[in-house]
Parts: C-alpha cells; structure tokens; sequence
C-alpha cells in the first residue's frame, strides 16, 4: 500500500460538512498562512494546486490572512500568475545566502530585495485583486522590543520569553496585534480581545512597509518603524504573537489551511511548550492539509526546509540549495494529492479531527 502523501486535520464543523458533502472550492471563503520561514518552499507544490488549479474552479471573494513567509506567499499569489509567482517565491528563497559576518542590517537590505525582487511592481495587482484579499499579520513593539540594539533587544525577548512561560495573556505587555486590511472586504474574524489589535487599512502605501514588518525577525532583521497609517512605533514579525493564526475566525463554508504542520501552534513561542495548544472553538471551521509524516521522511535531511539550514550547510550553500529545490519538486505530489482526494471525494476518508 502507497504510504499517504498529506496528513487532513479539520475542526468539528468542518469535519462533519466534509464527510456530508466533501470539499469543494466554492466552500472555501478564508485561507491561513502561517509564519515558519523555508517551510513555505516545501509546500510550493500544493500552493499551486490549490490556487492555480482548484479554487478558480469557483472564482469568489475570499481572505487570505498571513503572518511572516505567510504573507508574502499570499502576495507573490495576489500579485501575477499564481504558479509562476510561487516559483519565483521559491527560487528567490533557495538562492539566498548569508555568512556569519552578515549584521542586521545586511539581512534586513537582502530582505528588502527580496521582495522587490518578487514583487517587481506589481503592488496594485495585489491591491485591487478582483477575488483575493490579501491580510497581514504584524506585531507593534512595546518596551525593549522596541529597540534594535542587540543587547536591549535579547534582554527584551528574555522577559517575553518567561512571561509567556507563565501565561500567553502576558505577551500583550510587550506586543500588539496588527491587522494590516484589505477594506474591500470586512475582516473574517470576530472581535479580537486576547491582545490589544490595531486596524490598518492596507494601500499602496503601507503594502511593502507591512509585509516587510510581517517577516521582521527580532536579532535577526530589523524592525519596520511608523508603518503608514498605523499607530507610531516598531512592527515586527507577525508569527510572535500569530504563528499558526489562531484566530477567531467568522464566516460561511470552510476555512482551507495548507499548512506545513497537522498541529496548530499560538505564537512562535509557544514552540517548545507542547501544552500550548490552540483554541479548538476557533478552529471549528478549519481543514488543515499537511505534508504527512512518511512524506517528510522522504525529503532531504527528513524534512521540510527551515531557517536553521542556512546555518547547517554554512559554507556549503550549493548542497542547502540542491536540497531545497528537491523539497520544492517533490512538493507537487502533495498538490497532486490534494487535487486526487477533492475530485475523487476520498478526502473524508482520510480526515481527522483537529
């Protein structure tokens, strides 16, 4: 027997609407992008499936609410052809290269020209997308975090990581929700009390500034200072407080979730709190599709791509990016996948509760 290829996950709602009537595009009106840097390259393959092939079976309005590598997979989506886009996403990835001696301040010019490099001016493709509205997830910096010096920096990032230990809640003395909109369409979640969350209307203006935020790593980039139209202050990575986008979310039909892991994790740190768990209240809607375990065995090094390769293959980058790029090939499978089990109705199948 062929070992399966993804892994389906689906809240109580959705796991009883897919097993009535399967999945169709047309049920879909929300997708999630989490935060997880490489990660995003190895789900390539299924990106395209999903927005390349399936959903414009049934063109809709629909959301598409990132954080970090989330985001601008959302915009490379948003901004051109979908599958040309994601591969230029992915290829633009592979390609970069640091060494120990680059600053803050070099990764952070790299990143800028990345994205440049991605988008290539197609802001208003993204903006006045005629079916995809494109949300972004940031963090605005209270207290230490505000700064970019290292050490007022790493000290800030201690009492976040001790007061998180505690209690999630106590994030929110040193971080806020940003929710960088599109307002053609009203936000897909109810009210938002876990965090004190910022509105921001996105325009030409704030994209670039906001998705530039969205993936600002602390120690590692720089954070984004008085994003236009948002309240003055320092916006960083949107994953600290949104990893997984665990999000009140609110709307008809289902919430589609390709996703690189079959587990829904709060903020980025509760990564190595196996006890934190997400709010399966909120998550009745969603259908997560993931790379199964015996999938990512196959992969170079046994899974997907993530950030601690660039340090793992320092000084060996042609070997990090024959890797990659296998990952990114391998990856239509899972898209193949997705397509077989929708078309064929054996998605139910193979669903469990999330």
């Amino acid at each position: 027997m062929t070992a399966p290829v993804l892994t389906v996950r689906a809240g109580a709602r959705a796991l009883q609407r897919i097993r009535e009537q399967g999945l169709r595009p047309e049920d879909v009106h929300v997708i999630p992008g989490a935060a997880g840097g490489p990660k995003a390259l190895g789900l390539s393959g299924l990106d395209k499936a999903v927005f390349g092939q399936w959903l414009p079976q049934a063109p809709q309005p629909r959301s598409l609410i990132g954080s970090s590598i989330g985001s601008w997979r959302f915009a490379a989506i948003t901004s051109g052809d979908p599958v040309q886009q994601l591969a230029r996403l992915a290829d633009l990835y592979t390609e970069q290269q640091f060494s120990r001696k680059d600053s803050i301040a070099d990764v952070t010019r790299k990143s800028v020209a990345f994205l440049e490099a991605l988008l290539e001016g197609r802001e208003e493709n993204i903006l006045n997308h005629p079916h995809y509205h494109l949300n972004i997830l940031v963090v605005r910096s209270r207290g230490l975090l505000e700064h970019d010096s290292r050490g007022r920096l790493a000290l800030g990032l201690m009492q976040v990581i001790s007061a998180n230990m505690v209690s999630r809640r106590h994030l929110g003395r040193y971080l806020e929700r940003g929710l960088v909109h599109d307002s053609r369409r009203d936000l897909p979640l109810s009210e938002l009390n876990d965090f004190t969350s910022h509105r921001i209307s996105l325009n030409r203006d704030n994209l670039i500034p906001a998705l530039l935020a969205s993936a600002s790593i602390p120690m590692v980039m720089s954070g984004v200072r008085d994003i236009p139209g948002a309240p003055d202050g320092v916006y960083r990575d949107g994953g600290l407080l949104d990893y997984h986008l665990d999000l009140p979310y609110q709307q008809p039909g289902v919430v589609l979730y390709p996703h690189f892991s079959d587990r829904v994790v709060p903020g980025w740190f509760d990564k190595s709190l196996p006890w934190r768990r997400a709010n399966p209240q909120r998550l009745q809607d969603v259908v997560v599709i993931a790379p199964s375990r015996e999938y990512l065995a196959s992969l170079p090094d046994g899974k997907l791509p993530d950030r601690k390769d660039f340090e793992r293959y320092m000084g060996h980058d042609q070997r990090r990016k024959t890797a990659w790029r296998i990952a990114v090939a391998e990856s239509d499978r899972l898209g193949e996948s997705f397509l077989s089990l929708v078309t064929s109705g054996r998605l139910a199948d193979i669903a469990k509760p999330l």
